[in-house]
């Protein structure tokens, strides 16, 4: 699967190890400070963006010259950073899946302005998810869902983002349901297991933010 991996200027602490998604089908984009991550990492950046306001000038001149491909905006815009890089990568065709890094923890308005991105991109034909040291986080739509259990991942949480959803039926979860409502603002969802090395999830109407988290 063709892949854009992101990176933002999140904090360092949360960042994943990005080596271990790296491979030849994936393009690494910097964000502001994220391109930083990426080089330091040992990985060559493909594409970078931002307003570089999180820098120093003499950084700033150097990442001109290790990235092949560098957008500078003026930080008074009417978009973040991250808007504007997945912008940008949801018109790359030849990709299926994006994979936002550094996009967590810090200021809390830039972390959840960049979960509500999932909302602005849900009816694109990709996958996004948002990855950190803890957690990884999609959306999805009406369906059925095949979940596979994760060694380091043991918590599922659902999250309404969406006024109402219809019809949630969980099945091979600790906690099943079948065929229940949940609005925006529930908690019922939160704290899951699989209890067999696979379960499904499906629902009928709305949009669902799924969430796994490390303990």
């Amino acid at each position: 699967m063709q892949t854009l991996a992101l990176v933002a200027g999140g904090p360092l602490e949360e960042l994943p190890d990005l080596n271990a998604f790296n491979n030849e089908e994936t393009k690494w984009i910097g964000i502001d400070k994220g391109l930083l991550y990426i080089i330091n990492a040992g990985i060559d950046p493909y594409h970078a963006f931002g307003d570089f306001d999180s820098i120093s000038d003499s950084e700033k001149e150097n990442l001109k010259k290790l990235s092949p491909q560098l957008s500078i905006f003026s930080a008074e815009k009417d978009k973040t950073d991250t808007e504007l890089a997945l912008d940008w990568a949801v018109q790359q065709q030849e990709y299926s899946k994006i994979i936002l890094f550094g996009a967590t923890g810090g200021r809390i308005d830039h972390m959840l302005g960049n979960i509500q991105l999932l909302i602005k991109y849900k009816n694109i034909n990709k996958t996004i998810e948002v990855i950190d040291r803890q957690n990884q986080m999609r959306l999805y739509q009406p369906g059925t869902y095949e979940m596979k259990k994760l060694a380091d991942k043991k918590y599922i949480s659902f999250l309404p983002v969406s006024e109402k959803v219809k019809g949630i039926t969980l099945k091979g979860f600790k906690y099943p349901l079948t065929s229940c409502q949940i609005e925006l603002g529930s908690t019922l969802c939160i704290s899951n297991e699989l209890i067999h090395q696979a379960g499904t999830f499906s629902f009928l109407d709305g949009i669902l933010l799924g969430i796994r988290s490390k303990d």
